[in-house]
């Protein structure tokens, strides 16, 4: 049985809920580079989830900036949030490999305060979705 679009959508927001707690954990435990990734990842699924509640059938693409831009067509708020949750699109490839940094390694030039400001933008973003998507 094919699910409904706010079926699919729910299921994408409960992921990027579940990776949220793995975050929080990363940035409390010092892995900074990796809470800094993982929270442009929360983004991405959360915007993805409002994508497909609102019946897209297929959500690439991993900028959250253009995500961003998609789900502003159907609900102006997200405009507001680019100016935030964008920035996290910079976290996408610099965290994770030494050939995105000159000099240095992901491991050591993300810190404590990086990742705390990531995270808050990725418990943003999930509750922004979760009180688009789920009636109280």
């Amino acid at each position: 049985m094919r699910r409904t679009p706010l079926e699919e959508g729910l299921r994408w927001l409960e992921q990027a809920n579940e990776d949220l707690k793995w975050v929080q954990l990363l940035a409390r435990e010092g892995g900074y580079h990796l809470a800094c990734f993982l929270s442009q990842q929360v983004v991405e699924k959360a915007l993805k989830a409002f994508l497909y509640a609102q019946g897209e059938e297929l959500v690439v693409g991993h900028s959250v900036d253009s995500l961003l831009a998609r789900a502003s067509k159907y609900e102006p708020r997200f405009e507001e949030k680019r100016s935030f949750w964008s920035c996290l699109d910079g976290y996408y490839i610099a965290t994770r490999y030494p050939n995105g940094l000159p000099d240095s390694i992901p491991a050591r030039v993300f810190n404590a305060r990086l990742a705390q400001d990531a995270v808050e933008l990725a418990q943003d973003a999930v509750a922004f979705v979760a009180g688009l998507l789920i009636v109280p």
